[in-house]
């Protein structure tokens, strides 16, 4: 028996976000710094863990005053929380190409679970021999959950930003060969290097 070690390039995969303004139009960003492993047993990615790990700063939405508010106190407080972190696994048996993904995410030092439905878009050969792995992913958090609670009454329509977040991730991940020089394939570009001890990890059970 093997574990498998696979890196997600970035350079070709997204996370993306949207959110529902005004209870009319959905606003939409991504995170452009991250970087992200799985780690299967004898190359099954059917049983694989996940772990990811996003720079809080690196959110964009298009509109700078807009993004200059996503990393003040008001919602993600970069410079307190600068990192986000989700660890999970495959939870069930795969239902053809579709399968679901429990886990942790840790925000603002809080942890709560978050699942993503997840289908299997196929695995194929790259021009330097390298095997990957795509994958289509979708999941939904309470913002409340983590304590991101600024808002604005609208009366009747509610208020001026929805508590529920939706995310979407397209990933391309790699298989890493034990001993294979890193200059034998192209870089992950936007590769997120770890700073230790921003996130307690032992708050997590994966």
């Amino acid at each position: 028996m093997t574990m498998d070690r696979w890196e997600i390039d970035s350079g070709h995969s997204g996370i993306h976000f949207s959110i529902r303004h005004m209870a009319l139009a959905r606003v939409r960003g991504q995170f452009t710094r991250w970087s992200g492993t799985l780690a299967a047993e004898d190359g099954d990615l059917r049983g694989a863990c996940v772990s990811i790990l996003i720079d809080a700063s690196s959110v964009h939405t298009g509109l700078e005053e807009r993004d200059a508010h996503l990393r003040s106190a008001d919602f993600l407080d970069v410079e307190a929380f600068p990192e986000i972190l989700f660890q999970g696994r495959v939870c069930a048996p795969p239902r053809g190409h579709r399968f679901r993904i429990r886990g942790e995410l840790a925000v603002l030092g809080r942890v709560h679970p978050m699942i993503f439905e997840v289908c299997n878009t196929g695995r194929v050969i790259d021009p330097w021999g390298h095997e990957r792995a795509g994958f289509s992913c979708a999941g939904t958090l309470d913002r409340s959950a983590f304590g991101i609670t600024w808002n604005r009454p609208l009366g009747a329509l509610g208020h001026l930003v929805a508590n529920e977040v939706e995310f979407e991730m397209d990933v391309e991940a790699v298989l890493q060969e034990p001993g294979a020089p890193r200059g034998d394939r192209p870089p992950a570009s936007g590769r997120l290097p770890h700073r230790p001890g921003l996130i307690d990890r032992g708050a997590l059970s994966f």
